[in-house]
């Protein structure tokens, strides 16, 4: 296949005048530093181009339509993933070595082996009443002033069109949640077990207090950092890395348009959005940061020594 643009919308048989004029206009004959020169100035003012592909539309007005959709996806399968794994996590720690503990982590092993696409084409087949396409229903009638349709929908009282995003929503973040679900549950486990060990829970339970009160006030929060930690690295991977859940699902998210970017060499598209990748990863990360400093008294003690 051609690895030039022009000749991957234009075909091999084109008129190489044709070709050669088309390369002029976009500015593909320039030398690499002034295109790099061009792109930054462009990157500065906002602008992150046409997409060749699309007949010039504009990439960053395509980019606020699929972000918020990657986004809501990508929470969806969090606000599953995080509750059920840090309860297996905690389960399998309180009876280690025991048939909790291998059923759970036999859960979090199948959670990572199993390939995300097949598991969506399985959840397809086992749900054939559910939708498994699109954000809502083909043909359906919205107003929607943000691309947020679920949560816009809650907030605006309108629960007829919130639950039929919710329906839409339940396959691919099903399928979605599998990956971070096994890895939580795995981190929570190894962290409830070293601080389970610690003097100052067996002096509490000495004391007679109760193993919910325990694991809730005193274990939970000081295992939390790692937890919080990996949470806040998954959730970066599913917003930018859920390419197969949204190609299974069709859903029109940022892992579709970066996909159709690369297969029609759209290289405007798939430079910008590296970029909002690259953005997303360095504000969760900042964010992360942040949150650790608050969490953890050491790191502020540390930073003012």
């Amino acid at each position: 296949m051609p690895a030039n643009p022009v000749i991957a919308q234009f075909g091999q048989h084109a008129v190489p005048e044709k070709i050669e004029a088309e390369m002029a206009k976009q500015g593909w004959n320039d030398p690499i530093w002034k295109q790099a020169i061009r792109f930054t100035v462009q990157l500065a003012e906002g602008d992150l181009g046409d997409s060749f592909s699309r007949q010039g539309e504009d990439i960053s007005k395509r980019l606020r339509q699929v972000v918020p959709a990657t986004m809501e996806l990508g929470i969806a399968a969090m606000m599953i993933a995080v509750p059920l794994g840090i309860a297996i996590g905690i389960i399998a720690a309180l009876w280690r070595s025991s048939w909790p503990d291998w059923i759970s982590m036999a859960i979090a092993l199948l959670g990572v082996s199993v390939p995300v696409f097949f598991l969506a084409i399985c959840l397809i087949w086992m749900f054939p009443g559910m939708p498994s396409s699109y954000r809502l229903p083909p043909g359906t009638p919205h107003n929607f002033a943000t691309e947020f349709y679920f949560c816009e929908s809650v907030l605006t009282g309108q629960l007829t069109m919130a639950a039929k995003c919710m329906r839409h929503l339940l396959l691919p973040a099903a399928a979605l949640a599998t990956i971070p679900l096994a890895v939580i549950s795995r981190i929570t486990r190894n962290s409830m077990l070293e601080v389970l060990a610690s003097d100052y829970l067996r002096t509490a339970r000495a004391k007679g207090a109760s193993l919910f009160r325990v694991i809730l006030r005193h274990a939970l929060p000081n295992a939390s950092l790692s937890v919080i930690n990996i949470i806040g690295f998954q959730l970066g991977m599913l917003l930018t890395g859920a390419v197969l859940t949204e190609t299974v699902f069709s859903w029109p998210g940022l892992g579709s348009y970066v996909v159709s970017g690369i297969q029609q060499y759209d290289y405007a598209v798939v430079q910008a959005c590296a970029l909002v990748i690259a953005a997303i990863f360095v504000t969760l990360n900042l964010v992360l940061d942040v949150l650790f400093l608050i969490l953890d008294p050491r790191l502020r003690e540390g930073n003012r020594t």
